[in-house]
């Protein structure tokens, strides 16, 4: 018995949303039946391009399809995605879920009252670095992160935070797995009236502690991150999708004790390794299982919800420390 592909959609086409197209486009388990964007143009070429249709308006789209990306500015994402959800259609919503924690809230129960997933977009869950760290990763109790990148228009309309640091806040919600309970940080506006650069320590009930760093005003794209765990280290670089995991040898106490300094001699290092993919590829693979009831999404709504609000409480630790930007 085999299942027909899922008729699935994509909801703003622009610089990220023509990859959801295209992966969608070469997904077997899907079928793109359209797209649609509000400048016309670009829509038009967009379908050109992957061989589908432009509609001419949301709700036309919505009519054909049981499943759609919306990958439209934040700021129309609450619209969007009731849209969707109202017609009963499942939702992969780009990060962040929405620009307000009631707006994010109020998607979350949509999609409820509808039985629909409703699948948040953070991409780094599906980071080759970190699937390949996954077998190792066991009861992190520091972690260190570093998302810089150079200035651009797209996502500038938000603070940093929301823009490039929520990733690392879903990140380490997910690998922690704690309530939250206490929040500082730092930042400053540059280049825009909002935060452009900005730091948080985030503090965990058990006393694990992440401190994130986000620019948009570097040079080069680094995205880095460091997990201590009682048993060892990882170094992860997200960007090129590789890193390293280092513990102790398992006779490295013996070692000592026989006097052993070098600490090349006492640690073990286990180059990371997973099978290389397109990280958006993979989720939205996951979406369309999860849409299937073959496997559950990667980020739920609720989790979407969980980063908003945590990046949220970073900003107001923002706005309350001596650095903050004035507007």
């Amino acid at each position: 018995m085999t299942t027909a592909p899922l008729p699935v959609g994509v909801v703003g086409v622009g610089s990220l949303g023509q990859h959801h197209a295209r992966l969608y486009a070469s997904l077997p388990e899907a079928r793109l039946v359209g797209i649609f964007d509000t400048r016309a143009e670009r829509a038009a070429e967009i379908a050109k391009q992957f061989r589908t249709t432009a509609y001419p308006s949301l709700d036309a789209l919505l009519a054909d399809v049981e499943a759609v990306s919306v990958v439209v500015p934040t700021s129309a994402h609450h619209e969007v995605g009731l849209a969707a959800l109202a017609r009963g259609r499942h939702v992969l919503m780009e990060k962040p879920i929405a620009a307000q924690i009631g707006q994010a809230e109020a998607l979350v129960a949509a999609a409820a009252r509808a039985g629909v997933v409703l699948q948040t977009g953070h991409v780094e869950r599906f980071n080759r670095a970190l699937r390949a760290a996954a077998p190792y990763l066991a009861s992190p109790r520091f972690i260190e992160s570093d998302r810089v990148a150079p200035f651009a228009a797209r996502g500038s309309d938000v603070a940093v935070i929301l823009d490039l640091m929520i990733h690392d806040l879903d990140l380490v919600l997910a690998l922690v797995g704690e309530p939250v309970v206490d929040v500082r940080a730092s930042g400053i506006g540059v280049v825009t009236k909002s935060v452009d650069i900005a730091t948080a320590r985030i503090e965990f009930a058990s006393g694990a502690v992440a401190n994130l760093t986000a620019s948009r005003l570097a040079r080069e794209r680094v995205r880095k991150l460091r997990i201590f765990q009682p048993s060892g280290y990882f170094s992860l670089d997200l960007a090129a999708g590789k890193g390293e995991f280092l513990r102790l040898r398992p006779d490295a106490q013996q070692r000592i004790a026989g006097g052993e300094t070098d600490l090349v001699k006492l640690v073990e290092r286990i180059k990371l390794d997973a099978p290389e993919a397109e990280p958006l590829g993979l989720e939205l693979a996951n979406f369309v299982r999860a849409v299937g009831g073959k496997e559950q999404p990667a980020v739920t709504g609720a989790d979407g919800l969980s980063a908003l609000s945590l990046a949220f409480r970073v900003l107001e630790a923002v706005r309350a420390s001596p650095t903050a930007p004035r507007a």
